[in-house]
């Protein structure tokens, strides 16, 4: 039996419980927050209970005594990688959190790294503070884009570095392994002391390189490091990853981690899916120069539990699948690895998605909604991330440095809606053969009310409103007046999913900024009934997204 088609035979079990089978090891334990008493805080912001806090208490006991030692040091590092988050995004934390008397405000803040909502289009809510910077602090808060636009200076787009101003007050360009030297530095230390305890000597050579990296700026070897481990039980992702933080050019790369428990019987049966990937891409609905890009084969899919979250990864909206790396030549050479994060998922899917869908699927298509489909449109999204272009038509570079700070929404609008075709493609082929295309379908409807709400600052909340939109204007779904729900409309749905994966992989292909910004400022917005039925949805108290609880002592270490 090939590895999709075992999956949803797993499923069910999964969905009741995570302690049945040894296969999963990690129990979930979600609460609503109950918010502070009238005492702590007498004009209660509603806004902080938006929030189900989850309990990653993921079990260790099947890891030797080095390998639960190598855990600690590795939460530890992450740790400092929290901190620099905190200065990449904000600046000094204790200052900020230290001014807050009210607790539950404290707390939000805390959740958000700063005084701004990141579900809520980083509105403050704090009133003495104004809009979030776009640049974050990569950049100096005086700065205009025609300055930095006309500052030639090499390197200037750089990932690994920040621009700040010189005795003179001229920009001038800090590599991250000089301006976060000490931290760094620190980090280092401890991943070389992981790895002398690496039991999978794989781990252990990437832990020495990412250590090498942190303090070089040159993070490609560990990259292709990483591509190449196949049987580590523990997972670490740690470094300056993503670029959604700088919302003024999509440039700069903000400092995460992941400490991950590998479910190796789960992985060894997705991580077959690789195979299709070529299959895949030349069936793309595009002209053939827009697929010419072959990805790397050599990448594979994993499922695991989160034992810890730091950084980036932490802040507002919580991953619940991983794709990696997102450097450009390591994709083509090798592909990249999905991790499906499956504890956090189950959490999502239990405590979100299925009361969205009591609110807004119509009845007769609500027994659709399925855990198995919510698992699989997650983890193709994630696999479709390597489908496509990754270098613009007329030559002039990555379709990433093209499109700047639109990057990001279009990149997670393209995997979300190619996942979706993955899908399709694959039981054409007969290689899906459980549950039906409608349980596709109507959960992945139900997803895009879920991530919309995560909001407007974030690249997956865009990248879901221009779906939205577009499936809208294609009569893909309708609207019950009278109830209020959704409904899928199969032969438009259809439609809809090749037109837009047609448009989105011909955006990045093309590289034109102005069109694609164009685009996003059409699509990208939430309309009046959006807007009230997602209103519905917060008076009903369904959580926005999750809390985690974590940490040594939640994992008995």
């Amino acid at each position: 039996m090939n590895a999709l088609k075992m999956i949803p035979a797993l499923l069910p079990a999964l969905i009741l419980t995570l302690s049945c089978d040894r296969e999963v090891t990690t129990t979930v334990q979600v609460t609503q927050n109950e918010g502070p008493t009238a005492t702590e805080s007498p004009a209660h912001n509603p806004r902080f209970d938006i929030y189900a806090d989850v309990r990653l208490n993921t079990d260790l006991s099947h890891l030797s005594d080095n390998q639960r030692h190598m855990i600690g040091l590795l939460i530890d590092a992450a740790k400092i990688t929290d901190g620099l988050f905190w200065r990449q995004v904000w600046g000094n934390k204790n200052e900020l959190l230290n001014s807050i008397d009210d607790p539950a405000t404290r707390r939000f803040a805390e959740i958000n790294y700063g005084p701004w909502d990141r579900l809520a289009g980083d509105q403050p809510f704090i009133e003495s503070y104004g809009p979030r910077p776009p640049g974050a602090r990569f950049y100096p808060e005086d700065m205009t884009r025609e300055e930095f636009e006309a500052w030639d200076h090499a390197g200037k787009d750089g990932q690994y570095s920040i621009v700040k101003r010189d005795h003179e007050g001229n920009l001038q360009l800090v590599p991250y392994s000089v301006e976060y030297a000490e931290e760094l530095g620190r980090i280092e230390h401890l991943l070389r002391g992981a790895a002398e305890l690496a039991e999978d000597p794989q781990f252990a050579n990437y832990l020495q390189l990412r250590a090498d990296a942190l303090v070089s700026d040159d993070y490609q070897a560990s990259d292709m490091a990483w591509m190449d481990m196949k049987n580590n039980q523990i997972e670490l992702v740690i470094g300056p990853i993503e670029n959604y933080q700088d919302a003024l050019y999509n440039y700069r790369s903000a400092f995460e981690t992941f400490v991950l428990i590998k479910d190796m019987a789960w992985s060894e049966r997705l991580s077959k899916f690789a195979q299709y990937m070529p299959e895949l891409q030349r069936g793309l609905p595009v002209p053939e120069e827009y697929k010419r890009e072959m990805a790397g084969t050599d990448a594979d899919l994993n499922a695991y539990d989160v034992a810890y979250v730091a950084g980036d990864a932490n802040s507002g909206s919580k991953t619940i699948a991983i794709n990696l790396p997102n450097d450009e030549e390591v994709q083509l050479s090798k592909g990249t690895r999905r991790l499906q994060l499956k504890n956090a998922m189950l959490a999502k899917f239990n405590q979100i998605l299925v009361p969205i869908a009591d609110e807004l699927i119509a009845d007769d298509q609500r027994q659709h909604i399925t855990f198995d489909s919510f698992f699989g449109n997650t983890m193709f999204h994630e696999v479709a991330h390597g489908l496509g272009i990754k270098n613009t038509l007329d030559g002039r570079g990555t379709v990433r440095a093209a499109l700047k700070e639109h990057s990001s929404a279009i990149e997670e609008g393209k995997a979300d809606i190619l996942g979706l075709y993955m899908v399709q493609r694959l039981r054409d082929m007969g290689e899906i053969t459980e549950g039906e295309l409608m349980d596709d379908y109507v959960t992945f409807l139900a997803g895009i009310f879920r991530s919309v709400r995560f909001g407007a600052s974030s690249a997956h909340g865009r990248a879901n409103m221009i779906r939205f939109n577009f499936f809208s204007e294609a009569g893909a779904f309708s609207r019950d007046e009278e109830t209020g729900k959704y409904r899928v409309n199969v032969p438009e749905f259809e439609a809809a999913v090749e037109a837009l994966s047609r448009k989105l992989l011909t955006l990045q292909g093309d590289g034109n900024y102005e069109e694609v910004a164009a685009f996003i400022a059409a699509n990208g917005n939430v309309g009046q009934q959006l807007q009230a039925d997602l209103d519905l949805l917060t008076t009903r108290n369904i959580p926005v997204d999750i809390v985690y609880q974590q940490g040594k002592e939640v994992l008995g270490l």
